[in-house]
């Protein structure tokens, strides 16, 4: 197939592509490098299949993208440093970005998948959070940037495929983590493991009995491939939660990273009132019901954290000194 990865050259987005091209499909990647790096893919420019392609789906797309098989749309700002900075970027790749690959997949009859979030269910009052579950979205706060663009992208996905008869489908993504992730990211793998490797305090927010699920890269990006591979009658205008249901409190967490990365470092608490307002709509338990997945793609996460996590913490011992590394000014 000759497969289009929006958002090719992220955490998630890199190592799909990486996949693809493994099965010998051909891969366009773009990216404006926004928040994604030209270091992530740049193992990819010189096979056969590859292309590259810097643009910015929230203007116009190239004119010369050749019709494409399938187009994943994985493109979109992710962290609460983002929510803060790029919140009006975040809103128009999910949005404006999001209508014109639909356009484009209209165009050239492609099939589509929209990457979305376990945040559109917000702070959940169901737990473990199940696909038909509707979400609890504080749409004016700091995070609304980013919750309410992705249920707006889930939304006009839907719409598209039922107007155009396309062949749409959505995959919420939970926790996910490892390589090529920005060491200033602000989620809480990236910055314990910052503190860890430093041997500086890991600054737990809250009680630190808040949950999150955390799914490695290469999981996620499998179970991605495993939702385009499904036939039709399977999965055509479905949703898919796709995350590792391994539930961890935040605080037992930060214990683990200390001890897989042989650290020193203590471990602190910082009161909710006193942290960043981008962190109080942090929701109280994350966790995905995966029955679909299993039952649908027979697809479940194979890594376990600790292995996970000590593979992770050689890459970023490995880039500090590089752009991954290198915070930019906004």
């Amino acid at each position: 197939m000759r497969v289009l990865v929006v958002g090719g050259a992220g955490m998630i987005g890199s190592h799909v592509c990486e996949m693809l091209l493994a099965d010998d499909h051909e891969v366009w990647c773009l990216d404006n490098l926004l928040t994604g790096f030209g270091a992530s893919v740049a193992g990819l420019t010189d096979r056969p299949g590859f292309t590259f392609v810097n643009a910015d789906v929230s203007g116009a797309l190239p004119a010369d993208l050749p019709a494409m098989d399938w187009i994943l749309h994985l493109a979109s700002p992710a962290s609460p440093l983002d929510f803060r900075h790029l919140s009006l970027e975040i809103m128009a790749v999910n949005a404006r970005g999001t209508e014109h690959l639909l356009a484009l997949a209209r165009q050239h009859g492609s099939r589509f998948l929209f990457a979305s979030t376990s945040e559109v269910y917000g702070d959940p009052q169901e737990h473990p959070q199940r696909e038909t579950y509707w979400g609890h979205v504080n749409p004016i706060g700091l995070r609304g940037c980013y919750d309410e663009s992705k249920r707006y992208g889930e939304a006009l996905t839907m719409a598209h495929g039922r107007r155009y008869d396309l062949d749409v489908r959505i995959v919420r993504i939970f926790n996910t983590y490892g390589p090529r992730t920005r060491h200033y990211d602000g989620r809480v793998v990236p910055s314990f493991i910052c503190s860890a490797i430093a041997d500086e305090p890991l600054t737990v927010i809250g009680t630190g009995e808040q949950t999150r699920s955390f799914c490695y890269v290469t999981d996620l990006a499998a179970g991605i491939l495993r939702v385009i591979a499904a036939p039709e009658s399977a999965a055509r205008g479905e949703v898919f939660n796709l995350g590792n249901p391994d539930e961890w409190t935040v605080g037992k967490f930060a214990e683990l990273v200390v001890e897989v990365a042989g650290s020193r470092s203590p471990i602190t608490r910082q009161a909710v009132r006193e942290a960043d307002p981008v962190y109080r709509d942090d929701p109280g338990r994350r966790c995905p019901d995966i029955t679909k997945a299993r039952t649908v793609l027979g697809w479940e996460p194979t890594v376990p954290l600790r292995e996970g996590l000590a593979e992770t913490i050689a890459w970023f011992r490995a880039t500090r000194g590089s752009e991954y590394a290198r915070r930019p000014d906004r």
